[in-house]
């Protein structure tokens, strides 16, 4: 097996067989490779602890193949619904462990995906790929004309206030708060985003599959103390 993955392409050859879930939007979108036969996707509108299942049973059966029969996995770690993404990262955690043989995962970003695919369209504006990551951030990918898309980052609102270029938000993505200036939505279909992106270096090791974070979780350190009734006052 290689050590590393740079591409869904060079996946599917090593592998032979690979199963892709992405929880990240509203519309869980489930998809299955086989070398040298087309890719079978499903999606469905349910709750991810719901849709993941049913999405993946559905692609395996249409193969013909059960869990034994995959070489390899892959997902989308985020930005974007930390439930869901979650529920597919305990899916794969135990689908890794069932079949009593190591079976790598792989991860991508859903902006970095959408942002190198809109990269490679003619526009010679600016533009940036964002959506909401609450409490006043924005998850935020920006590319200049003629330029590879920048680091994904987590910004303020006055980030976007201030942005000349075109503000894109792809469709299904959960928010909570309106942009400060107008925007327009583009679509997040992986069926039609991975073939254009099949040899895009979008894929990592994952091999503790979890939501990706900005930075590592901090944690305040709590001392208990002893609250005593006060004493009542010398006559």
């Amino acid at each position: 097996m290689l050590a590393f993955m740079p591409s869904l392409e060079s996946l599917i050859a090593a592998h032979r067989t690979v199963l892709l879930i992405d929880s990240a939007s509203a519309c869980v979108q489930v998809g299955l490779w086989r070398l040298g036969s087309a890719a079978v996707w499903r999606q469905s509108d349910r709750e991810a602890g719901v849709a993941i299942f049913e999405c993946a049973d559905a692609v395996l059966t249409e193969a013909r193949i059960g869990l034994g029969g995959l070489g390899a996995l892959a997902f989308c770690e985020g930005p974007g619904s930390i439930l869901g993404i979650r529920t597919a990262a305990m899916a794969l955690r135990t689908w890794q462990t069932v079949g009593g043989r190591p079976l790598p995962a792989f991860a991508y970003r859903s902006l970095e995906l959408v942002a190198r695919d809109l990269s490679g369209n003619s526009s010679s504006a600016p533009f940036a790929v964002t959506i909401d990551a609450r409490r006043g951030t924005w998850h935020w990918i920006e590319v200049a004309p003629g330029q590879t898309p920048g680091p994904l980052q987590r910004v303020p609102q006055t980030t976007l206030a201030a942005f000349v270029g075109r503000l894109l938000i792809p469709a299904g993505f959960r928010s909570w708060a309106q942009p400060p200036r107008p925007f327009e939505t583009v679509a997040y279909s992986l069926a039609a985003l991975w073939p254009r992106q099949v040899a895009a270096d979008l894929l990592r090791p994952a091999a503790q599959p979890d939501a990706f974070l900005h930075e590592d979780p901090a944690y305040a350190t709590w001392t208990p103390q002893i609250h005593r009734a006060p004493r009542p006052a010398a006559p």
